[in-house]
């Protein structure tokens, strides 16, 4: 079947799945409320089995990490203009407990969207191993002998939360009224389908129908609501906005003489000012009027080991904010040269500013080697190369860097006149 909001034919899903009828459910009760365009409506989803139906979907779709689906789900509801748009989130047993904090805190703040959990009693995607909705004496892989405790009972979580609706139902037969349903709330509510996997639960628990697993464990049908509170208000979103826009907004004081886009990478170690540096540059570049994008990665112990900026600059939009060709390299630590190797020996033009410090490596870039980290300690090496590289590059005025550099934090340990002597020097 092909439908209007999504194609139910061919299912990415196993032959006998409870994710195929919620599938068809799901486009069913669309259809019978004919009240969403698709582009009306936004799908998020995220790892797990249930994460493969996006490209089912004639709508917007958004594909997260584990259990993030229901706070990326939150910051688009909060995002929105419109409340004629619809927010569904689709995820299994396993993403909602690994994103519980997240669907609890949507719940709390009774944010409007539907969420509904796949609720199939284990982790299909990875083997079978049981999540913690998993109920009392469910067999898997990892418990052959039955769960010995209660799993959590997430309807009654979210209803506690301050769910406007929670409801828990067996992904069995034509149940499109209750998806309908649930649909039409005003804040949030959220559906558990329980299922049983094809391929692990019926394996792990032979022989057994659903309501046998399920009825004996306590996991029995509920409805709970909350319907007397109001969804997240309108108003809260208008604040929000406004807050956004005075904290991302840098007035235009300055011009520009940039006529295309630029990708500039940062590439120092951790704690010398690799990104608190992109930021300056990226806070100048949009006093000048300029589109910028930043992005930083470092490893996950943060405080040692190589930090990289990656920034692109723009007199246009920005469509995609990946970098793959670097127009200009800012190399000031050994962490950083072997982390931006790679890339810095790819580029076949632009500019390199290398630290003296280390060894020049074999690039078709014209490269610039002064001594960054000796002037103003380690610590403001990566500040240095950037003003060296703005005023070398005459890519915005060095007006804009300083001014940007003055309302940062940095400067109140170093002041503008010690960055400018020490650039003067070079």
């Amino acid at each position: 079947m092909s439908g209007k909001y999504l194609s139910t034919h061919d299912q990415p899903f196993c032959k006998g799945c409870g994710h195929n009828l919620v599938g068809s459910a799901i486009e069913k009760a669309l259809t019978s409320m004919d009240t969403y365009d698709p582009l009306d409506l936004v799908v998020v989803t995220d790892i797990g089995c249930i994460g493969i139906i996006d490209k089912q979907f004639r709508s917007h779709t958004v594909h997260g990490l584990h259990g993030r689906s229901a706070a990326l789900a939150t910051g688009i509801s909060m995002g929105l203009t419109d409340p004629s748009k619809k927010i569904l989130v689709l995820l299994g047993d396993g993403g909602a407990t690994i994103g519980l904090q997240h669907i609890l805190e949507a719940a709390r703040m009774n944010i409007n969207m539907t969420v509904i959990v796949h609720n199939n009693m284990l982790y299909g995607m990875t083997g079978g191993q049981p999540s913690g909705l998993t109920p009392m004496g469910f067999r898997t892989q990892a418990m052959p002998d039955g769960r010995a405790d209660h799993g959590m009972d997430l309807c009654r979580l979210v209803h506690t939360a301050g769910a406007a609706y929670a409801r828990r139902f067996y992904a069995l037969g034509d149940f499109s009224q209750v998806i309908e349903e649930a649909f039409s709330v005003r804040g949030f509510s959220l559906l558990e389908a329980v299922e049983i996997c094809p391929s692990h639960g019926v394996k792990y628990n032979p022989g057994k129908k659903l309501d046998e697993l399920t009825e004996p464990a306590g996991l029995l049908p509920v409805l709970l609501e909350n319907r007397e509170r109001p969804e997240f208000a309108w108003a809260d979103r208008k604040v929000l906005h406004s807050l956004f826009d005075s904290v991302s907004s840098v007035e235009a004081r300055f011009t520009h003489a940039l006529k295309g886009k630029v990708a500039i990478l940062l590439a120092g170690s951790a704690g010398e000012g690799v990104q608190s540096t992109a930021e300056i540059l990226a806070t100048a570049a949009m006093s000048c009027g300029l589109q910028v994008t930043k992005k930083g990665s470092y490893p996950v112990t943060v405080g040692v080991g190589f930090s990289l900026a990656e920034l692109i600059i723009s007199p246009g939009e920005i469509d995609f904010t990946g970098i793959d060709t670097v127009s200009a390299a800012l190399v000031t630590s050994l962490d950083g040269l072997k982390k931006s190797l790679p890339r810095v020996s790819s580029m076949t033009g632009g500019s390199l500013f290398l630290d003296s410090s280390l060894e020049k490596p074999a690039v078709s870039a014209e490269t610039t080697v002064k001594d960054y980290r000796k002037p103003l300690g380690a610590r403001s090496a990566c500040l240095l190369a950037a003003a060296d590289f703005v005023l070398q590059s005459g890519i915005i005025p060095m007006e804009a860097f300083l001014d940007a550099f003055a309302a940062s934090r940095i400067s109140k340990r170093l002041p503008v006149e010690k960055l400018q002597a020490a650039l003067e020097q070079l």
